[in-house]
Parts: structure tokens; sequence; C-alpha cells
């Protein structure tokens, strides 16, 4: 990113700045990286009560069928994923990614069916062109609005629940993946159960200038405590959930990614609905076929992380390279090194002993499943 590019901010920014944050660029946005309470206490705090994360740099959404009939919208979406938009209950929300016409990831998103319009939920870093591709796509059927007054908080972890009653009784009678407008200090919001962490949790669509104030009210209950940027990424890593830009991009299939569980039987070969989206071909080849590579968990020995980018080879000598870790870190909750990356079938089962290079040294590192912990979805 240009460094003289003036950052944006969200409408949490003085809150963040009042914490006494570190604050950093991240997708154009000055984004808090960490609290006082550092990284690794902001991490083990989300996993073990409740931590309140600033995500209002994601991109939201509104893609409403011109026609006024949602299935009309939940069709013409369709066309750009490889998801069962149109079977999706009105207040339920589903993980999904665009494709390109080779097959790979342009972005990864969450849709939700709120009766007369779909909401969609894209990355911060991608938003401008997922607006642009779904304007160029569906324009004809569709009006697609890029919310620019909402901000989106999220509320992680084992008490989000109790947390979140304080605001609104109503939180219990929610599942995993349910989405509903509430009233949150007599704002209305929506409000679905659902994150990134592996946690049982919440994401909350505030209007742009009550986001403080809601923030405030929640943080206010001694069980929850503002988390930054780093903590997200190691929490999400924990729970082997993928990062756009490192873990997936424009030259990685769904497939490959291991997220071929987000791809329901609607859409896959004698479905009722098969292909339709961009690159179809060969993404239900490699559903039946499969691939030459996947996306796996591996644990290094001892305490070294094993960073993105480091060479992953099947010898200790360094002499067959075999692939590339994509995300890697400390493992706060495991209390040790994490790391994703993408391996040759061949040796992708968990146990595998594989090695990577860490500064010219290579590394005993073993293929581990993924997630790193047991997520806590409220099913």
């Amino acid at each position: 990113m240009d460094d003289t590019a003036a950052l944006k901010t969200t409408p949490l920014h003085s809150l963040h700045l009042s914490l006494g944050a570190r604050m950093v660029p991240f997708a154009g946005y000055d984004m808090p990286v960490q609290y006082p309470a550092g990284v690794l206490k902001e991490h083990l705090q989300t996993r073990t009560s409740a931590g309140l994360f600033d995500v209002s740099h994601m991109g939201q959404v509104i893609v409403k069928a011109k026609s006024g009939n949602n299935a009309d919208a939940a069709q013409a979406l369709e066309k750009l994923v490889p998801v069962d938009i149109l079977g999706l209950k009105e207040g339920r929300q589903r993980y999904g990614f665009f494709t390109d016409d080779k097959g790979c990831i342009l972005d990864d998103l969450m849709i939700t069916n709120r009766g007369d319009h779909l909401f969609v939920v894209v990355n911060a870093a991608c938003k401008d062109a997922d607006v642009a591709h779904m304007k160029a796509h569906l324009s004809d059927s569709c009006e697609i609005t890029l919310l620019e007054d909402r901000a989106l908080i999220a509320l992680q972890g084992p008490r989000a629940e109790e947390v979140l009653a304080e605001l609104w009784t109503g939180v219990s009678e929610m599942k995993f993946m349910d989405v509903q407008e509430v009233p949150l200090h007599d704002v209305a919001c929506i409000v679905s159960r659902s994150g990134y962490s592996g946690e049982d949790g919440f994401e909350i669509s505030a209007p742009a200038d009550k986001a403080e104030e809601i923030a405030r009210a929640l943080l206010e209950h001694p069980d929850c405590e503002a988390i930054g940027l780093g903590a997200r990424d190691s929490l999400r890593l924990e729970a082997g959930l993928c990062l756009y830009g490192n873990d997936i991009d424009t030259t990685t299939s769904p497939i490959e990614a291991s997220l071929e569980w987000a791809i329901q039987k609607a859409r896959r070969a004698g479905g009722d609905r098969e292909g339709g989206f961009p690159g179809a071909e060969r993404i239900l080849g490699e559903l039946k076929d499969g691939t030459s590579r996947r996306r796996v968990g591996l644990k290094p020995e001892g305490k070294a992380p094993v960073r993105g980018h480091s060479k992953l080879f099947a010898d200790a000598e360094g002499k067959t390279e075999i692939g590339e870790v994509t995300s890697g870190g400390f493992g706060p909750s495991v209390e040790g090194p994490v790391a994703m990356g993408y391996v040759p079938v061949s040796y992708a089962a968990p146990g595998t002993a594989i090695f990577a290079e860490v500064r010219g040294k290579y590394l005993p590192v073993t293929v581990a499943a993924l997630p790193f912990i047991k997520p806590t979805y409220k099913r």
C-alpha cells in the first residue's frame, strides 16, 4: 500500500485511541493491532471469556432484486458463487466465495437471506472489486448497494452470549448462523450468531453514528475486553480459517483450499442447479477427481513459529521443495507454533513428517488435522 495514501478510519476509531490501541495500516484503514494488554492476553481473553473486535473495515452490501422477489436475487447471485443461495432460509447466513473463470477464489464472503434482500459481507481489501464484480454481472436484475453508514462489531468468546444478553435478552434463542434484526441500546441492529475466531459469538451491524455507544455498552461488562487485529489473526489461525490474500486467492481453487464443505449438493454434479458459476468445469472436476495439492494444518516442532511464505520440503536437506506456508505464528491456546500451507496430496495426511525452511535451517513439521482447537459454535 502507498504509505502516502490517506488512511480511512472506522466509526470506532476514537474509541480505539481512547483505549490506548496501537494503530497500524490494514486494507487502507487505520486499525488497532493490539491494546495495552497485548496480543497474547487478548487472544486468551477471547478463548476464555469475551472479546470485542472492530471489523467495520469490511464491506456490507445489499443485493436486492428489481422484481421485488428475493428468490430472483438469490438466483442472480448464484451465477457468481458455487453456493446454494436459493435454499437459504430467511434469517440464515452461509459462507461462500466468488470464483473466477479459472475456478479460483476472488474473495470469500458471508451471505444472509434477509427476506426482501440479500445481505453480503465481503473482505475489506476486496470490497471495491467485489461491488464492481456484482454490478458488472447482476445489475440487469439487481440493485447493488455498498452500505457506507454502517459499522460492524464482532463479539466473540464463550461468554459472548452473556455479554450481549445485557443489551438483548432474546440472544439465547439464536443458533449458529442465525441472523436477526434486534434493538441494542435502543438502536436497530442486524445481529448474526457467527464470527471468525472458532468461538461462539456474534457480529453486529450497527448504524455508524451509534456504533461507539453500543461498543462501550458491551465493554462495560466485566467479562468483555477490546481485542485487536493481532489476536484476531492468531484466533482464526488456530481455528483453521482462511485469510483472503494469504491462504486463498486467485491462484487457489476451493477444492485445493479444502473448502468443498461450502459447496452444497444443489450446485454439485447431479444437483438441482449443477454448475452455472465461474470456473464450474474445474471445480466440479476437482470435486469428482481430486486435485494435486491441498491446504493442510502444520505443527512445527519446538517453539519457533514458521511464518507465511516459508518453503516446505520433503527432506531435512532442503533438496525437494513441495509447498509453502500461507499463514503461521504462535498459537497461545495450543501453547506452540501453528501454521497452514499447501502440499501435494501425497503429503497431506495428518501425521506426515515434512520440513520448513526458517532462516536457512530445515525445521521438522508435522501435517496436522484442522482446526487446531475445538470450535464452540452453538449449533
